[in-house]
C-alpha cells in the first residue's frame, strides 16, 4: 500500500506540468484521485504484471500519462469560460460555459441554437454556492478568473485550487441531487441512501455510505476506515481525511433530496 501511494505522490510534478500547459493546474487534485483510482484498480484487474528491469513505478508513471491525456482531451474538447458575475443575479441569463467551469454538464440540445434551461442552471449555481463554506466560492472564482501563473505553485494558489475543487465537487453533487426521481423518495431512508449514492467520487461515496450515513464513531469507525481504505487502494489517513468534505456533500445532497420529497407530498 504504502508503494502505491509514494509512486501515486512521485507523479504530482508531473500532472501540475502538463495541466498548466492548459491552464488548469487547478485539476490537480481531481486528476491525483482518478490517478489513484486507477492504479487500484489496474492492480485489482491484474493489469499489472512485474517484469525484471521495469520499476512500478514506471507503469504508475503509465497509467498517470493516460489519464492525464484524457483529462486534457475532455478539457479542450469542452469550452468553458470562467465564473463572472454574480451567480445569483436573476437579471440575467446563465452561459452553458459557467455551467462547464463547474465541472457539470446536461443533455443539451445541439441542434441549430443551443437551449439552455435557466431555471435549472440557476437552481445547480445558486445551490452549488450555498452549499460551500464561506470563502470558499469567492476563492475558486479567483483562482478561474485570475492571470494564469507558471512556475512552482504557492501555498495560495494551492488553496485557490482546492477552493475549485470543493466547489465542482459540490456542483456535480448538487446535480445529481437534483436528477434523483422523486418517485424514488419514499421515506427517510430512501433520502439518506440516494445522498450519499449522490457524492462524485468512489472515495467520497463510500466514506458516506460506510461512515457518515450510519454515523459511526470510535472503534467502529476506525474498523469501517480501514475497511475503506483497503478496498479502495488508498491509505487509511487520506479516507480520514475525506470524511469532513464527504459529511457536508451528504448534508448537501439530503437537504435537497428532503426538500423535493416535502414538495412532491
Amino acid at each position: 500500500m504504502d508503494q502505491i501511494m509514494v509512486a501515486v505522490d512521485s507523479v504530482q510534478r508531473y500532472v501540475v506540468s502538463h495541466l498548466s500547459r492548459i491552464g488548469r493546474a487547478c485539476d490537480v487534485d481531481d486528476v491525483m484521485q482518478d490517478i489513484r483510482v486507477a492504479v487500484w484498480d489496474g492492480l485489482t484487474r491484474g493489469h499489472y504484471r512485474q517484469l525484471p528491469g521495469v520499476a512500478f513505478g514506471a507503469w504508475v508513471q503509465g497509467v498517470c500519462a493516460n489519464v492525464c491525456a484524457a483529462h486534457i482531451r475532455r478539457e479542450l474538447n469542452h469550452p468553458t469560460l470562467p465564473l463572472f458575475g454574480d451567480p445569483s443575479d436573476a437579471g440575467g441569463p446563465v452561459s452553458f460555459d459557467v455551467l462547464g467551469t463547474l465541472g457539470i454538464d446536461r443533455a443539451w440540445d445541439r441542434g441549430t441554437e443551443t437551449i439552455i434551461d435557466q431555471d435549472w442552471a440557476r437552481t445547480i449555481i445558486d445551490l452549488t454556492r450555498a452549499s460551500v463554506p464561506g470563502g470558499v466560492w469567492e476563492l475558486a472564482v479567483d483562482s478561474l478568473t485570475g492571470p494564469r501563473r507558471y512556475g512552482p505553485p504557492s501555498p495560495q494558489d494551492r488553496r485557490r485550487w482546492h477552493a475549485v475543487t470543493v466547489v465542482r465537487q459540490t456542483a456535480r453533487t448538487v446535480q445529481s441531487a437534483l436528477d434523483v426521481e422523486r418517485s424514488a423518495i419514499r421515506n427517510i431512508g430512501d433520502v439518506c441512501q440516494h445522498a450519499a449514492a449522490c457524492l462524485p467520487t468512489p472515495v467520497l461515496r463510500r466514506t458516506a455510505e460506510s461512515i457518515v450515513r450510519p454515523g459511526l464513531r470510535g472503534p467502529d469507525r476506525t474498523k469501517a476506515l480501514a475497511a475503506v481504505a483497503a478496498e479502495l487502494g488508498v491509505t487509511e489517513r487520506y479516507v480520514a481525511v475525506q470524511i469532513g468534505f464527504a459529511r457536508r456533500l451528504y448534508q448537501a445532497a439530503w437537504r435537497i433530496l428532503q426538500s423535493g420529497a416535502r414538495a412532491a407530498r
